[in-house]
């Protein structure tokens, strides 16, 4: 079972375009950095039956393959933040108010306070407004927010992936599905598999500033297990002068014979330096590529190929 990484990206103000999605490109060069790479992309606006459908199609997923999900926007506590209780439907769990997430709430509205000069009225409207950013679907976990400490949380619903077995030996089984409610994620460089590196999803702001760090703490918190083991990379090839069918044959024949690779074909029609060409290659396992590649090669001499410029990922 190889788990999937992956993204959902809510707000009707990245569709409509009045802001530029940053999170796509951000979270490809943190995963990348760690050997990692994401498996598939979603985008949904501020409608709660899309963002629920897509949730459930991401716990889905979760749970039978342990794949990885990162959702950012829709947190808050505004009329259209719908993220947290789209969530709790998806999951069929009831949300209620995280202790340690009230606590770092309550915190961060004393720093306000003292910052404004004023007293700290913990029951003032606004106040007991704020706290409904801590109010999580039952068994979720926080995400520390090292800008303002207001928390994202976490949902860990999927089987065993890297380490899970030891963590079991060691503390004994976790209680189903879901952690236990109240628990909270390790600190940073305690025992990553402390949670046992299980599929699930990841809800986090729509702001880079805070999202992009929470993401890092989540994969070296829950899933530096994973890093490096699957690892991935690319080799390929400039192709002048040939048609993608009739390469077609060749693509088939090395993808029959190197399991593990996926080759791939990218056509350009006007490319300032090569013109007409296409890009041919090979991407999956570096161990992978690194035997199907030199048979990719050889099988284009054999069509007597111009060849370019070799590219390496």
């Amino acid at each position: 079972m190889t788990p999937h990484f992956g993204i959902i990206i809510i707000g009707d103000e990245i569709l409509s375009g009045k802001r530029a999605d940053k999170h796509l490109p951000k979270v490809i060069e943190l995963l990348a950095a760690r050997g990692l790479q994401l498996g598939y992309a979603d985008y949904v606006g501020d409608d709660p039956e899309r963002i629920t459908a897509t949730l459930a199609r991401a716990f889905a997923a979760a749970r039978a393959s342990g794949d990885v999900v990162f959702s950012c926007g829709g947190i808050g506590a505004t009329p259209d933040d719908h993220t947290r209780q789209c969530a709790a439907k998806a999951l069929g769990a009831d949300l209620m108010l995280h202790p340690e997430a009230e606590r770092l709430i309550r915190e961060r509205m004393q720093d306000i306070a003292r910052e404004q000069g004023v007293p700290y009225e913990p029951d003032r409207h606004d106040n007991i407004h704020r706290l409904n950013m801590g109010v999580f679907p039952v068994g979720a976990e926080i995400i520390p927010n090292p800008y303002n400490k207001i928390p994202g949380f976490s949902y860990f619903v999927g089987p065993r992936t890297v380490g899970q077995e030891d963590s079991e030996t060691k503390q004994g089984p976790r209680n189903g599905l879901r952690p236990a409610a109240g628990a909270v994620a390790p600190p940073g460089g305690s025992d990553p598999h402390a949670v046992g590196e299980r599929g699930g999803l990841h809800f986090l702001p729509g702001f880079p500033v805070m999202a992009w760090p929470m993401i890092e703490w989540v994969l070296d918190t829950h899933y530096v297990g994973l890093h490096q083991k699957l690892a991935y990379s690319e080799k390929s090839v400039i192709v002048m002068g040939s048609m993608e069918a009739a390469l077609t044959p060749l693509m088939l024949d090395i993808e029959a014979r190197h399991s593990g690779v996926k080759v791939f074909s990218l056509p350009s029609v006007d490319h300032p330096d090569y013109g007409r060409h296409i890009e041919l290659g090979v991407k999956g396992t570096p161990e992978a590529v690194n035997a199907a590649y030199p048979a990719l090669l050889a099988g284009l001499h054999t069509f007597n190929a111009k060849l370019g410029p070799e590219l390496v990922r």
